[in-house]
């Protein structure tokens, strides 16, 4: 079985809502009557970049795995707004539970399993006519089981 990248990236824009309790478009700016908190900026959007599939098991094995690139879009008014919303997207996709090496925020893919997670690239801010772009790249490893 694939992996379905739209998958894993709803199940991320999920946990990116709940972690930051501010409202992630997919793709675009969340819309007025989006949750949490609909386009009040600070909000991030999240574009599904592709992924690289065919890793990790073995021949005969029961799982297949895939890597899925997705990028982060933190949005704010200042460049200071901007930079405090990617930490805490940042946080959301890399903290761990102190001890434990669990992570703290649990991203649930239908039919599959992130294994692994990490981020690609840090591009920083930018600005378009007042408004801050905070860029970063991560990358989630999802197995799923070979049905």
């Amino acid at each position: 079985m694939s992996v379905s990248g739209r998958q894993v990236a709803l199940a991320a824009q999920a946990m990116l809502q709940t972690a930051t309790g501010r409202s992630c478009g997919y793709g675009t700016a969340p819309t007025s009557t989006s949750l949490p908190t609909g386009n009040t900026i600070p909000y991030s959007v999240l574009y599904e970049l592709g992924q690289t599939s065919g890793l990790g098991p073995s021949l005969g094995d029961a799982d297949a795995d895939a890597r899925v690139l997705l990028q982060v879009s933190s949005v704010g008014t200042t460049a200071e707004q901007a930079s405090l919303h990617a930490d805490k997207v940042r946080q959301a996709f890399l903290g761990r539970v102190p001890g434990s090496g669990q992570f703290l925020n649990a991203i649930n893919v239908v039919g599959g399993t992130v294994i692994g997670r990490e981020l690609d690239r840090e591009d920083g801010t930018s600005v378009v006519s007042s408004t801050y772009t905070y860029v970063q790249r991560f990358v989630l490893t999802v197995s799923t089981p070979n049905t």
